[in-house]
């Protein structure tokens, strides 16, 4: 990548308020001062699946191919097997996504189920929500 791209973690002024800092993180992507992707990870407040969490993930366009959605998964993974919490980190992929499906598989997530016709893309047009899944 020819590129340089930093990955920080979002700061808000009521980050405390917004955020379990504990279970919860948001991931920035830069590239010269701009932002080129983000990552979302959330964990639930109940006890019984506070281990677990899921992450949500863009790149933009212009920028896919490059390696930042890569980045940002393993500053999440080194995040996540350093939090004492958290042990499994979920996700959810339209199956049409083929490029992302292989990537997740390439860094070690597993497919343990699928929501079918779960996203309605156009009348008639529907595809599932894979769901996938690495414990850390």
């Amino acid at each position: 990548m020819s590129k340089q791209i930093n990955i920080r973690v979002a700061c808000f002024a009521d980050a405390q308020q917004m955020l379990k800092i504990d279970r919860d993180i948001i991931l920035i992507a830069e590239c010269n001062k701009t932002i080129v992707g983000w990552l979302a990870f959330q964990s639930p407040e109940r006890k019984r699946l506070a281990h677990t969490g899921s992450f949500g993930l863009m790149v933009r366009k212009d920028q896919r191919g490059q390696g930042i959605g890569k980045r940002l998964i393993e500053e999440l993974l080194t995040w996540a097997a350093a939090n004492p919490i958290i042990e499994k980190v979920c996700l959810g992929v339209l199956s049409s996504n083929i490029s992302a499906i292989a990537l997740y598989r390439k860094m070690g997530f597993i497919e343990e189920g699928r929501k079918i016709h779960e996203i309605k893309i156009a009348d008639n047009l529907y595809v599932d929500d894979v769901l996938m899944y690495k414990l850390v």
